[in-house]
């Protein structure tokens, strides 16, 4: 020390620090798609209980319902999962969750699907009331969320719970 100059040197490596944040880092990266897969759980569950609400005719539309990761949507720090309907397997999907305007008779064929006759005119087109199955499963949004969040505490928690 010299009159009034005081200096201090300090050296901190942290190499520790950084190699546990990069851990913590990859866990998290890791744990991104079973907690996104936990809140799509949540939002197809809901989307079957709508649909078992409507009632089966064919049983088409509960049977088409389905989710699925998609790779397109996601990176390494973001997963993606779509809840939706096969369109192939309901194609009816879009008139039950919007509702349509029916202007032909329809049945039930021998194979157990819908069709339209067009040659069939109803004498008075009739407005078919919305049911809708997916857009409701919104109001579950929280919940996905949480369950999102839970799975993924529960995966990084298990290699710092020691």
């Amino acid at each position: 020390l010299r009159g009034d100059e005081m200096s201090l040197h300090i050296e901190v490596d942290m190499g520790g620090v950084n190699a546990l944040l990069q851990t913590i880092a990859d866990d998290m990266s890791k744990a991104t798609r079973p907690a996104s897969q936990a809140a799509a759980q949540v939002l197809y569950d809901e989307v079957k209980r709508n649909v078992a609400k409507i009632g089966k005719v064919t049983g088409n539309l509960d049977s088409s319902i389905y989710q699925v990761y998609s790779k397109k949507n996601s990176t390494d720090w973001r997963s993606a999962y779509e809840v939706s309907w096969n369109k192939q397997t309901a194609p009816h999907g879009h008139l039950v969750e919007y509702g349509h305007i029916q202007k032909f008779k329809s049945y039930i064929g021998s194979d157990g699907n819908w069709y339209t006759n067009k040659k069939a005119l109803l004498p008075q087109p009739k407005q078919v009331a919305a049911k809708p199955f997916m857009r409701p499963a919104i109001s579950k949004f929280n919940e996905a969320m949480d369950a999102a969040k839970d799975k993924m505490l529960e995966i990084i928690n298990k290699d710092y719970a020691r």
